[in-house]
């Protein structure tokens, strides 16, 4: 553990960014600041309002200098994306919404240039989920913008060299489905010579790496001069401090805008990329079986559609619901997930109440949640961080159709959590929630029935 007693976090999601102050000695979150992370719709393509964060980061921090202290930085994010610097160090070009879709030409000319799956265990992606993708209609489309590009840093560490002035990449963020890594090589993939931009790639450090203290003209600003940590894309922010204080084999499951899982001990020789499964590489470079789905965006879309029930008149209909064969099929948010090109549909819900369709949303995204851990070949118990840990009726259900014990960690400092732990904060323990597998009747033929409908 480091001499720190307070660590402060910039953790930007894609919905939301925050600042978060953890006490080294606990793990606990002591204070927050959030805002909407907003997407700019003019310019040469969607983009993020990157100087709003910045401005956001700098007030949040200079609050958080005076009250409650803190004594370091980390960084988290989102991944998907890739920051173009010019020779000025200023933003070469607009940091692109991965959410954007490119000209069908452009993505046909991609596909025909990316690496194979067995080089980089990276799917091909719709929208601008791969970096590469990303790097490759910024190059096609706006070939004099990209021209001016010095120098190409992941998302994370931009923020960290805006905020110290040193430039790097670092591995969980060039390894979280780019198309640019190769985790079994543990080097650039082949894409990075076919853009020709081996040269203007920032150089490789550590996520633990403290790069530097802040700028002087920060640290007058917020009033305090601390060291920054070189930061650690979000899911993998979430997956370390399991990796720290777990032995293998176990399954993650990091939920937010998405829900990203994780099959700690297991290989990488049966992942299927046509399914949303993937390799992520860890804090300390190691690849990791992975899978995903859109799972809070959907929770949200659900939401707003049928309103919020409490969890407690959720549960009392699930037994209802599934015998009945209330069912929503996938996907509700389109273009990701394990059952590609699906397009969703309810199934006997013409009369169900708003209690029964929100219990069956709730088994929709715990049979999703299956299907994405049994792609990875995840064994051993399922640990469920983040937002869907508050949803006993989903953690009940996952218990129930996995048949394996899962915890639930509640509250929102998984990332925060994970990237402070870079900077030496003691991991949060005897806070799980366990949730024991229990039967429910009918559920084995409700799934066989969910899996039968989408045929």
């Amino acid at each position: 553990m480091s001499d720190y007693r307070h660590i402060a976090v910039l953790d930007i999601g894609k919905t939301n960014a925050k600042v978060v102050v953890l006490d080294s000695a606990t793990g606990a979150e002591i204070a927050v600041r959030k805002q909407p992370n907003a997407v700019i719709r003019d310019g040469l393509y969607p983009h993020y309002d990157i100087e709003a964060l910045w401005r956001f980061a700098l007030a949040a921090l200079k609050v958080f200098a005076s009250e409650p202290g803190f004594d370091a930085i980390s960084i988290t994010t989102h991944g998907a994306a890739a920051v173009l610097l010019g020779a000025d160090g200023k933003l070469a070009m607009p940091v692109i919404d991965y959410e954007h879709e490119y000209p069908q030409d452009i993505r046909e000319a991609y596909d025909a240039l990316r690496p194979p799956f067995a080089e980089t265990f990276s799917p091909r992606l719709s929208m601008g989920l791969n970096i590469g993708a990303q790097l490759h209609y910024q190059k096609t489309a706006f070939p004099e913008e990209f021209a001016k590009a010095a120098e190409i840093l992941t998302y994370a560490q931009y923020w960290s060299a805006r905020l110290t002035g040193v430039a790097a990449n670092e591995t969980t963020s060039l390894g979280c489905h780019t198309d640019l890594w190769n985790p079994k090589t543990g080097a650039y993939s082949s894409l990075v010579d076919t853009l020709a931009i081996r040269d203007r790639m920032a150089p490789i450090r550590s996520a633990f790496d403290a790069l530097g203290r802040v700028r002087p003209e920060i640290a007058e600003e917020i009033g305090v001069s601390v060291p920054v940590y070189c930061g650690i894309h979000d899911s993998n922010a979430s997956l370390l401090p399991h990796l720290v204080g777990r032995k293998s084999p176990f399954a993650v499951v990091s939920t937010g805008t998405w829900v990203i899982n994780f099959g700690v001990g297991g290989d990488l020789d049966h992942l299927d990329a046509t399914r949303d499964a993937l390799a992520n590489v860890d804090a300390y470079g190691r690849a990791v079986p992975s899978s995903r789905f859109m799972g809070g965006r959907e929770f949200e879309m659900l939401s707003a559609e049928i309103g919020q029930v409490g969890d407690a008149a959720a549960s009392a209909v699930i037994n209802d619901v599934v015998a009945k064969g209330i069912m929503l099929l996938p996907n509700v948010a389109p273009g990701s997930g394990p059952f590609p090109g699906k397009v969703s549909r309810w199934i006997g819900a013409e009369s169900a109440s708003r209690e029964q369709r929100f219990a069956a949303a709730c088994l929709y995204l715990a049979l999703m949640t299956e299907a994405c851990l049994g792609l990875i070949g995840a064994k051993g118990p399922i640990i469920v961080e983040g937002p869907f840990a508050l949803n006993e009726t989903y953690l009940s259900l996952l218990a129930a159709i996995t048949g394996r014990d899962t915890m639930a960690l509640p509250g929102s400092t998984g990332t925060s959590q994970g990237a402070a732990l870079l900077a030496g904060i003691k991991p949060v323990s005897g806070v799980e929630k366990h949730v024991p597998p229990r039967p429910i009747p009918g559920l084995p033929d409700y799934r066989k029935l969910w899996y039968a409908a989408m045929e």
